[in-house]
């Protein structure tokens, strides 16, 4: 859950951007059938078995356009939901009601979604003693939802961003002229406090990066054979990040690896929304139109 300060300094610009986005001037078709205010309420449905995530960023879509709006939850973020079940009761002025329904489904659709796919791939490692974490392969603007989803389903947080952490990849290191000088400029560069991960493509790689003293070595599109060699000659001398093409189809087939971590892409880039939808809008009873 974000709290307060994060909300507003973080969150609340992102919601508007968005908004902004959907509305330019005014919802044309709600101002030509909703002239004026009238109260309402609709039921916020689920349509599909899976994780629901991003409640507190649905309710705050409606606020931002109406602070009088009120979003009644039947279910907390993290909780499996099923098809059929009411999540949500939704009262306000029916115009904020019908202008923030997509908006606000957008992202609760697409939270849950990201929730639901972690959900079940950190069930896949469960009892491994692996972590699974996610990536920067996020949708613009959208990170701080994506990862706080991951978060949410199961899964963990790699960096933030650029600003977390030393991860050299292939072009820094093709930048730097090799494994070696790469990580000592990074040790030169980068804060004490800072470890150093090392993506490696092949043993010849690996052998590198342990010499040169890595904190972390990432073994990148490997295949499982060489990922077994490479831990072993590893041997426990640097933490052990497995990437590369992770889905929730092979996931399973690396638990036995001794890896410490499996990054995965596709935690948010190619999860699919939960289905959930606004439904049963009409107006309260003593209402004016």
């Amino acid at each position: 859950m974000f709290d307060k300060a994060s909300l507003k300094v973080n969150i609340d610009p992102l919601i508007l951007g968005a908004l902004r986005e959907d509305i330019t001037s005014e919802d044309v078709t709600t101002m030509s059938v909703m002239p004026s205010p009238c109260q309402g309420m609709a039921r916020l449905l689920c349509k599909q078995e899976g994780i629901i995530c991003g409640l507190q960023v649905f309710e705050r879509t409606f606020k931002l356009l109406d602070e009088d709006t009120q979003v009644t939850f039947h279910v907390k973020d993290g909780d499996q939901v099923s098809a059929g079940m009411e999540l949500a009761k939704v009262t306000g002025d029916i115009r904020t009601i019908l202008t923030g329904e997509r908006t606000a489904l957008n992202y609760l659709q697409h939270m849950s979604g990201i929730a639901t796919y972690t959900h079940k791939m950190a069930a896949l490692l469960e009892g491994s003693g692996i972590k699974l974490l996610d990536t920067r392969k996020t949708s613009p603007n959208n990170r701080i939802f994506e990862k706080y989803a991951v978060t949410v389903g199961g899964g963990h947080n790699h960096r933030y961003n650029l600003s977390d952490g030393v991860l050299l990849k292939d072009n820094h290191i093709g930048a730097a002229g090799g494994v070696r000088q790469a990580v000592e400029m990074a040790r030169a560069h980068a804060p004490f406090v800072r470890r150093i991960e090392v993506e490696t493509e092949d043993l010849d790689m690996v052998r590198e990066a342990l010499e040169a003293g890595a904190d972390i070595i990432m073994l990148d599109n490997m295949t499982h054979e060489e990922m077994k060699e490479a831990i072993d000659l590893i041997a426990g001398r640097a933490d052990i990040e497995i990437s590369g093409n992770v889905t929730l189809e092979n996931a399973a087939k690396i638990r036995d690896l001794k890896a410490d971590y499996i990054s995965c892409g596709a935690l948010t880039h190619s999860a699919p929304i939960l289905d959930v939808s606004l439904k049963d809008l009409h107006p309260l009873d003593g209402s004016k139109n």
